[in-house]
């Protein structure tokens, strides 16, 4: 079983995708591991994409995975093996008081006015509020839904709202679903 979990930052694809991934004892692979180079501060520099896909297929090996993250356009390669694609979809405002909680809890201080990754902070903020906006020329809702319509792999939307128990027994329905009609 190959699954793609896919939506907007702190919409719960990772949080989702771990819960499955250990429910079904499946190999998880976040793509935000892969996608950003070690550096300090974190997240100020893209790894290459054709290095990216290549350290996560090794990631991912030959066996049932799951792939959490946003790979779309660069990611074609892994994502062409993905058996069910799960869209997660949670209101903005819920997203970016995750996005704030989180952050904190990885950063402290870092980010709070005057710290050394404050404006990274701000900017990754200001990113993310704007995935409802279809005219924003980053990653959106309108694009999301786009790359969507176009897969082959059956789509499933799951709302982000939900406890990750749910969202991953959801999943795991469809997924068995799938391999039974499939």
């Amino acid at each position: 079983m190959r699954i793609y979990i896919t939506g907007a930052s702190c919409a719960g694809v990772t949080t989702l995708g771990h819960n499955f991934a250990t429910r079904l004892g499946l190999r998880q692979v976040d793509v935000d591991d892969f996608y950003w180079m070690t550096t300090n501060p974190p997240f100020t520099t893209k790894r290459p994409p054709a290095e990216r896909v290549s350290l996560m297929q090794q990631a991912l090996g030959d066996d049932g995975w799951v792939l959490s993250g946003s790979c779309m356009v660069w990611g074609d390669a892994l994502i062409a093996d993905a058996e069910l694609i799960v869209f997660v979809v949670t209101p903005t405002p819920v997203r970016l008081e995750r996005l704030a909680a989180r952050e904190k809890a990885r950063f402290g201080d870092r980010i709070a006015p005057g710290g050394d990754m404050y404006a990274i902070h701000m900017a990754f903020r200001e990113w993310a509020s704007q995935y409802d906006d279809p005219n924003f020329s980053g990653r959106n809702r309108a694009w999301h839904e786009t790359w969507l319509s176009q897969q082959t792999a059956p789509v499933l939307r799951i709302e982000g709202m939900r406890r990750a128990e749910q969202m991953a027994a959801d999943v795991a329905n469809a997924a068995i679903a799938q391999n039974t009609n499939g």
